[in-house]
């Protein structure tokens, strides 16, 4: 510790140190005039300690008479123990006082444009501006020690468990992973860019063909997508992957990681975390990402309804779809349920049948359809109380499960029920290895195109690519998706194979994915990995909504950072040197 600056950190004193004569350093937050006494607190980067200015100290007395908020000052004093009855209990040096002989103004603040408080109300595009000042306060503090707590400990465990840490290049070339990329041009190369990665990807699988075994890094992920406050243009993910490994074992390693990690934010996860296939999930919470702290179960209800007279039951049921439906309490009106009826109509629904079970609300359109064996197939099914509603719905398997998906969270903000838990981990195992894509009338993939299908089910890549299921993995936490992850590909002609089902040709597959084709017909090993979102894990820990409250210096929603005025315009030169004209629309004037 500088010597000249400081002897202690400011909430490093204590009544032990009574008598001592110290140096502290750090920022003035708040001034008293106690009557010809002058009190200040000072604050550093470990907390605050009150410091006391006497007339009898001349020198300092004058200093602390002109300070403002935010001044940077260093002082001198000896440390005495508060007279009694003036402690305070909420501080960690509240039991002392510093009296100040010496005070020494490193360098003045201008007014500032808001108070370093944590109470106070200031506009997100204020404090993004003001960044460094933003950073200042307590909590935005803790946040940045809080994620720097959580990365030593994944790279101690990390480190325990043989990885190497290995950086992968910024500047490559685009591939398709379901984003827009950022373009870089290459002045070197006229007419070509550079992508920035939406993720080290190919790059991992490369260093697995090399023989490295096991990798990691804190890999920055660039994505030109639409923002929302989990999403940041350039995020960071730990990246990990391990050759000779099956799903278990990247799954127990992450459990590992993540138990410690967690840990050293003062949160404590149980392993092994729970599990469910794809399938079941969407069958029973209608999400791939549920949150498990609460409970809403979504339940098969095709059996009951089998010989239902009710038409908006028959109809779908007889061109094979399903009946699945929830119950919740609460008091429903029917403004709010022809709310719910509405939302899930925003995932292709028709409509939504509900009831209160043996109440008196609102009377249910379907009731007097439902005969008694139907009444008692949702008696035994769905377990009601009195007065519980039911929610249900008819159709395609699919839109059932995003519909009362949609509902179940819906369910959840309206109701505020407590939660079993406060965190909930979950593996989602075996996604669909392809999805159709309607408007390019072609199969995509459902997460990345490196993926293996399950080897039961590689029988089905030619007759039913869209029910074949993955090694493909997600960790959601809190009904996030924190992670995402699969076994690879490791035999090129299987990598091919799904390519070739996507819709590449062999000149395709070269042009976008040859680096990674050629590198698999060297004795590529078995291998797999995941990515675990890292601004995402720290905002969970912290309680923020926002991961732009865990990031130094984030982007706006409309991916402007307001502290550098970025992204803005460059000097022509510039854009001459890099051959590039930039045609910007022109703006026709309104019609009178």
């Amino acid at each position: 510790m500088a010597q000249d600056y400081r002897t202690h950190e400011c909430a490093a004193l204590r009544p032990a140190h009574a008598g001592q004569d110290v140096r502290v350093a750090g920022w003035v937050h708040s001034r008293r005039d106690h009557g010809g006494v002058y009190f200040f607190d000072l604050r550093d980067r470990s907390g605050v300690v009150q410091v006391v200015a006497r007339p009898e100290a001349a020198e300092a007395f004058k200093a602390a008479s002109s300070l403002g908020p935010e001044y940077v000052v260093n002082v001198s004093g000896t440390v005495q123990r508060r007279p009694l009855g003036s402690e305070n209990p909420k501080i960690p040096t509240g039991g002392i006082e510093l009296i100040a002989t010496g005070i020494r103004v490193l360098n003045p603040s201008k007014s500032l444009p808001f108070e370093i408080d944590e109470h106070s109300t200031i506009g997100e595009e204020t404090r993004l501006k003001y960044r460094y000042l933003d950073l200042r306060r307590r909590h935005m503090l803790e946040n940045m020690t809080v994620r720097h707590k959580v990365a030593a400990a994944a790279r101690r465990i990390l480190d325990a468990e043989g990885f190497l840490e290995v950086e992968t290049p910024m500047l490559t070339k685009a591939t398709p992973e379901g984003a827009r990329d950022f373009l870089v041009p290459a002045r070197l190369s006229p007419g070509s860019f550079y992508a920035l990665p939406q993720s080290p990807q190919i790059f991992k699988q490369i260093l697995m063909v090399s023989g490295l075994e096991r990798y990691y890094q804190f890999a920055r992920a660039f994505r030109d997508e639409d923002l929302r406050s989990d999403r940041q243009p350039e995020h960071t993910q730990i990246d990990i992957e391990m050759s000779f490994v099956e799903e278990a074992d990247v799954h127990a390693l992450v459990e590992k990681l993540l138990v410690a990690a967690c840990r050293a934010a003062g949160v404590e996860l149980q392993a092994p975390f729970p599990r469910l296939d794809y399938e079941e999930a969407m069958l029973r919470y209608g999400s791939d990402k549920p949150d498990l702290r609460f409970d809403f179960e979504i339940s098969e209800l095709t059996p009951v309804f089998r010989e239902t007279q009710l038409k908006v039951f028959r109809e779908p049921l007889s061109n094979g779809g399903v009946v699945r439906g929830l119950k919740a309490g609460g008091a429903w009106s029917r403004s709010q349920l022809d709310e719910l009826t509405a939302l899930v109509k925003t995932q292709g629904a028709k409509g939504l049948g509900w009831l209160e079970w043996e109440g008196s609300g609102s009377p249910s359109p379907i009731a007097k359809f439902l005969g008694a064996s139907e009444i008692e197939g949702l008696r035994s099914t769905l377990k009601p109380s009195k007065g519980e509603w039911l929610f249900l719905v008819a159709d395609k398997p699919a839109i059932a499960a995003a519909s009362l998906g949609a509902l179940r969270k819906d369910l959840i903000i309206r109701l505020k029920p407590k939660p079993k838990t406060d965190f909930a981990p979950l593996w989602v195992l075996h996604f669909p290895l392809l999805e159709w894509e309607p408007e390019e009338k072609r199969w995509t993939f459902t997460h990345n195109p490196f993926t293996a299908p399950l080897e039961s089910e590689e029988i089905k890549l030619d007759g039913d690519p869209g029910h074949v299921r993955s090694h493909q993995y997600d960790l959601v936490l809190n009904g996030v998706e924190l992670a995402s992850g699969s076994i690879r590909n490791h035999r090129a002609a299987m990598q091919r194979r799904i390519f070739k089902l996507m819709g590449f040709n062999e000149a395709e597959q070269e042009r976008q994915f040859g680096l990674l084709l050629r590198a698999l017909e060297f004795g590529a090993p078995p291998h797999g990995g995941i990515a675990i979102g890292f601004d995402r894990l720290i905002a969970i820990l912290r309680g923020e909504d926002s991961i732009r409250e865990v990031i130094a210096f984030p982007k706006t929603q409309k991916g402007i950072c307001p502290l550098s005025e970025a992204p803005s315009s460059v000097d022509p030169r510039q854009l001459k040197e890099l051959n590039i004209q930039v045609s910007l629309p022109r703006l026709t004037a309104a019609k009178a």
